[in-house]
């Protein structure tokens, strides 16, 4: 086919059948086929356009859900990491939505917990929610720039913990009022619960009496508390920054304190007492203990030192142990002491083999110069004997009282028994120069001493001191200011002793007593003027006991006074009947003991007997000793005087033996002295005895006292006392004591003249 193109810019003419060809007519099919193809062009068109709009719009939508999941996973994690909450308030309707994330250990959690409160108030604490109120309130106002609260709220399991909220305002109406307020909120119960223990930590540190401090690695202070201020002086200012050697006192050397510190270091732990110094230079004893806390700054260790002072603690220790171990008043060790270093003492002995000398000093009649000298002067005898005895003992010599005036000394590592016997001669011998005491005075007293051995006598301290005590009575019986060392026989006495302290309590029960009468001789006379009465005790098992066993126990039992009542009135009636056989002009002597003299009421005793017995006051005599007139010497002139109203006459016995004044002699209403038969023994041999005698009555004549030597034995002893001008003599020469009838047939023989005094002769004719 041909194309004809016209000219240019005009439509194409159209074609021309060719020569001899048939021209066709345009078919209305080939229209529609041509429309049909154009519609299936533009559906088509449109199809892909759709298609590739929706492609474009799901590629969006899934853009769009990505950015909202990765948003909820960084929130997610945001959540986790910061293991806060978020919460949305909606004011108007005050509902609220709470986002947590679910913790399931180390991860993030994988899920978005979306709670929903149509009232959070109601899940705030009631005693906080005023508080929550007042601080929502203040930042709606815009008083402040976040609400911040911490209160108690609720947990997903129902339980109150401790929440810290923060939040703003993040949405207003138009009138500018807060309508919503969002934030997060933060568990903090653990916070809460390690700052209350801090809190509880820190208040606890600040009230302790103890001083505590914290120091660094190098043993500065970085820390301390009120009471380590009080305690050393340094303020907490001066104190911080400043090394623990300001504390390091010279009590110890710097070796000790190092050595403590490097120990602290090593160890982790030191506790112990130590001397410190405060700042005012002042030494004191603390109890220090210093620990190691590991890592606790930074990794570095950190220790913290707890110290007390217990000065005045081991001040009152001290003052407690001397009260338990030593004398108050001599300052002695006392029996507990005693007794321990007793003990180890034999513990030595007995490893060592040697032998341990324990003396019992008891002070001769210490209770007769306690009680007419008062008891204050008692106690500087007692103190002044102490350092005597102190003096005297050895070195290494252990010196305690144990108890009054009983004194022990423990004497170690004896190499044979005879070092105790001379210890003991000394100790005597040094109590015979007086002892000084307060107001200038002196006063001369002896001690007793007993001596037991280990292993000798005793292997224990309580049979060690009981033998010394035992052998200590001994001594006293021996006539006193002597010592005995402890024996057997000493034991069997003892026992005889606590026999005899039994039997005399029925001895009147029983009538096992009896009197004995020895006479007395006028030297100018040759007379027979009197006799005293004596107390014998015949046992019917143990025999006859002599006087000066068992009058001791009457005196300390008490049983003296019915037993010396019982001799009075036995005497008395023993004088009425002798005066109805015609010896009127006798006198009759008795015994009184201080205890009698001191009970108050022998005037009324002696007046009822006298009374009873029809004896006229005169013809009775009543012998006391030194010691008994001395004791309580006050009371005892009173009772005197009551005596001597009754014309009751009064000896002093054994004079010379004990420690009279003269001031009280003069003052006393006696009549009568009685030479001690320690003068009368040797007056004969011994110029000393003689000049005494001589003395003796001399003053009593100065006194105008009656004078009577007892004793006497030898006619030579009569004749001396006769030159002296003594009144009376008694003893063996003129007469043994002598039992009633034959003391009545004595008397009458010298009455009648059967025997008489010849002063030439060496008996009574």
């Amino acid at each position: 086919m041909l194309h004809v193109r016209s000219a240019a810019g005009a439509e194409p003419a159209a074609a021309l059948p060719a020569a001899g060809t048939r021209t066709a007519t345009p078919s209305p099919w080939r229209s529609l086929q041509a429309l049909l193809a154009m519609s299936a062009l533009l559906i088509a068109a449109g199809a892909s356009l759709a298609w590739w709009l929706w492609r474009r719009r799901l590629q969006a939508e899934r853009g769009y859900f990505e950015q909202i999941r990765e948003r909820e996973e960084r929130l997610k994690i945001a959540l986790w990491a910061s293991g806060e909450h978020f919460w949305d308030n909606d004011l108007t309707t005050n509902a609220a939505h709470v986002l947590s994330v679910d913790d399931p250990g180390d991860k993030p959690g994988t899920t978005i917990r979306n709670l929903h409160f149509a009232n959070l108030e109601l899940e705030v604490h009631p005693d906080d929610l005023p508080t929550v109120r007042q601080n929502m309130q203040a930042h709606i106002e815009g008083r402040t720039p976040m609400f911040v609260s911490e209160h108690r709220a609720r947990n997903r399991d129902g339980k109150w913990v401790w929440i810290r909220a923060r939040g703003r305002a993040v949405a207003r109406d138009k009138q500018g009022r807060v309508t919503r307020v969002a934030g997060t909120a933060r568990d903090i119960s653990d916070r809460r619960d390690a700052d209350r223990e801090r809190r509880i930590a820190s208040e606890v540190l600040r009230s302790m009496n103890e001083a505590v401090s914290v120091l660094d690695e190098n043993f500065v202070f970085v820390a301390v508390n009120p009471a380590f201020s009080k305690t050393t002086g340094y303020s907490e200012e001066e104190a911080i920054g400043q090394s623990a050697s300001i504390l390091d006192s010279p009590q110890h050397d710097e070796d000790f304190y190092r050595d403590l510190r490097a120990q602290v270091t090593r160890d982790g732990h030191w506790a112990g007492e130590v001397w410190q110094r405060r700042k005012n230079g002042e030494d004191f004893l603390c109890s220090l203990e210093s620990i190691r806390v590991e890592g606790a700054i930074d990794q570095r260790n950190l220790y913290v030192a707890v110290l007390s002072d217990i000065t005045h603690a081991k001040r009152t220790e001290h003052e407690l142990r001397l009260l338990a171990n030593y004398d108050t008043l001599t300052n002695l060790p006392n029996r507990s002491l005693l007794s321990e270093r007793l003990s180890q003492a034999i513990v030595n002995a007995r490893r060592e083999d040697t032998r341990i000398a324990v003396l019992f000093l008891d002070l001769d009649r210490f209770k007769d110069v306690n009680d007419s000298l008062g008891h204050a002067t008692g106690d500087r005898i007692l103190r002044a004997s102490a350092a005597r005895l102190r003096e005297v003992a050895p070195p290494g010599a252990t010196v305690a009282r144990l108890s009054g005036d009983e004194f022990t000394v423990v004497l170690e590592h004896l190499q044979d028994p005879e070092e105790g016997d001379r210890l003991a001669e000394r100790i005597i011998q040094a109590f015979d120069a007086p002892l000084g005491i307060e107001d200038r005075r002196e006063i001369i007293i002896s001690p007793s001493i007993g001596i037991s051995l280990y292993p000798d006598h005793a292997q224990v301290p309580t049979d060690l001191l009981k033998h010394a005590d035992t052998a200590m009575y001994q001594a006293k019986a021996a006539g006193r200011r002597t010592y005995q060392r402890y024996t057997e026989q000493m034991e069997w006495e003892l026992r005889q002793r606590a026999t005899l302290s039994g039997a005399l309590r029925k001895v009147l029960e029983n009538g096992e007593l009896r009197l004995v009468y020895q006479p007395r001789l006028s030297l100018r006379t040759g007379a027979i003027t009197g006799v005293e009465a004596l107390l014998r005790w015949e046992h019917p098992y143990l025999g006859v006991i002599p006087p000066n066993h068992f009058i001791p126990l009457a005196e300390e039992s008490g049983m003296i006074l019915p037993i010396g009542e019982w001799v009075m009135r036995e005497a008395c009636t023993m004088l009425r009947r002798w005066r109805q056989h015609g010896l009127g002009n006798l006198n009759m002597s008795v015994n009184v003991s201080a205890l009698q003299l001191l009970r108050g009421d022998l005037p009324q005793q002696v007046a009822k007997v006298l009374a009873d017995t029809g004896i006229p006051g005169e013809r009775l005599e009543l012998e006391l000793t030194e010691t008994v007139v001395m004791t309580k010497a006050a009371q005892a002139a009173a009772t005197m005087q009551a005596l001597r109203d009754l014309g009751v006459r009064l000896a002093i016995d054994d004079f010379g033996t004990g420690y009279s004044s003269l001031a009280y002699l003069k003052r006393l209403p006696i009549t009568t002295l009685k030479i001690d038969k320690a003068f009368i023994d040797d007056i004969a041999q011994d110029r000393d005895d003689k000049a005494i005698t001589s003395s003796i009555i001399a003053m009593a004549r100065t006194l105008g006292l009656y004078v009577v030597a007892e004793g006497v034995e030898h006619q030579a002893q009569a004749r001396l006392l006769l030159e002296q001008h003594c009144d009376e003599i008694q003893g063996y020469w003129v007469a043994r004591p002598l039992d009633p009838y034959r003391c009545l047939a004595f008397l009458r023989n010298w009455q009648s003249g059967v025997a008489r005094f010849e002063p030439g002769r060496s008996e009574p004719a």
